[in-house]
């Protein structure tokens, strides 16, 4: 298998950290922009779309801050973590996503962040 490419996005996003948090850490929250139904037991998250399921590990968490999580049918060791980032002077919120892709998918995978994220600022009515 070929190692993966990690990879970084940034969005700046209209709301406060700790609104943002909830869409980032809960399942509810998590559905109603990531996938189509996320469940959870535990440390254990369900991610479905479209009647395929994938299962991901929250590996680390801290309140109005950062969310990563591993999928757990990987062989290496990428995870994707969500961050909330504040700028001190300005005062504007971005949500900085560290992730992993094969090489040849790197773009594809940033497309698809894209996407999910404009469903999440819509959700959360930011421009």
């Amino acid at each position: 298998m070929d190692d993966k490419v990690k990879f970084e996005i940034e969005f700046v996003i209209q709301s406060s950290p700790q609104l943002l948090y909830t869409y980032l850490s809960t399942p509810s929250g998590l559905s109603e922009w990531f996938a189509d139904n996320v469940n959870s037991r535990g440390e254990l998250f369900n991610f479905i779309w479209d009647g395929s399921e994938e299962e991901a590990k929250l590996l680390k968490r801290k309140s109005d801050e950062f969310v990563k999580f591993a999928w757990v049918d990987n062989e290496d060791d990428s995870f994707f973590e969500m961050k909330i980032i504040v700028d001190e002077i300005t005062k504007d919120v971005s949500l900085f996503i560290t992730d992993f892709a094969d090489e040849d998918e790197v773009d594809e995978a940033k497309m698809l962040w894209e996407n999910q994220v404009s469903s999440l600022k819509q959700v959360l009515g930011s421009k």
